[in-house]
């Protein structure tokens, strides 16, 4: 395909929370575009938890290629960076054999950061994190959480005290760059085009999609929730 044709092909986002039927809409736009499913999803990229991040079936897989899922095991660290780099890879792959990449999601960040772009930040500083965590053994629950709350109150603000991946990142940067997180943010304001896009948001009566979580929730426990 000519480049120029390929580098103008948009990629087509379908968002919307949790049950309201995403993955079967999915399926549909997917096989009439002709393309693949690049997931937007934080607890999919983990194997072995299937059930209760209503991962696509084998069956679902089979009808329509899914990507960006079963990609590290539980206890193997991932973030939104790393998402966004492989997420690229498999746009750049889709562009190049002339087909319009779908990404369905999921997790808000995750879209934001694939659409608009990513301020990353300093690489991690393990040394670092190390010395944090040892500072909250030593003084306590919500001790990282609190210091935090000085040195970034807006972003405090928006972080449960036991979120402690988020919150001992949010001190790293702060300490790392003298700036705090949320300032970051303001500054970068997710203002990267990387290609032109196409957003489509399902909805759906609030009384409703609630019936339908519950739904959810009940068929996922007799499917053997509990047990994963």
């Amino acid at each position: 395909m000519d480049m120029m044709v390929r580098d103008t092909l948009p990629v087509v986002f379908l968002v919307g929370p949790t049950a309201i039927g995403k993955s079967r809409v999915a399926i549909s736009v997917a096989k009439a575009l002709g393309t693949e499913i690049l997931t937007a999803d934080s607890t999919q990229v983990y194997r072995g938890m299937d059930i209760g991040t209503d991962k696509p079936t084998p069956a679902e897989r089979e009808r329509v290629p899914h990507r960006l899922i079963d990609l590290v095991e539980p206890d193997e660290p991932f973030n939104v960076g790393l998402y966004r780099r492989l997420a690229l890879q498999e746009i750049a792959r889709l562009h190049a054999e002339g087909r319009m990449p779908l990404v369905v999601g999921g997790t808000g960040l995750y879209v934001r950061a694939l659409a608009y772009g990513l301020w990353e930040g300093p690489p991690a500083d393990w040394g670092l994190r190390r010395q944090l965590l040892e500072e909250e053994e030593a003084h306590g629950s919500g001790h990282l959480w609190r210091r935090l709350a000085q040195a970034d109150p807006a972003l405090a603000a928006t972080l449960h005290a036991r979120d402690r991946n988020k919150i001992v990142r949010a001190l790293e940067v702060a300490i790392r760059t003298g700036v705090p997180l949320s300032e970051w943010h303001d500054r970068h304001q997710f203002r990267e085009r990387p290609f032109p896009s196409v957003m489509i948001g399902l909805t759906m009566d609030r009384s409703a999609l609630y019936r339908r979580i519950d739904a959810r929730v009940l068929r996922e426990i007799d499917d053997g929730l509990v047990e994963e």
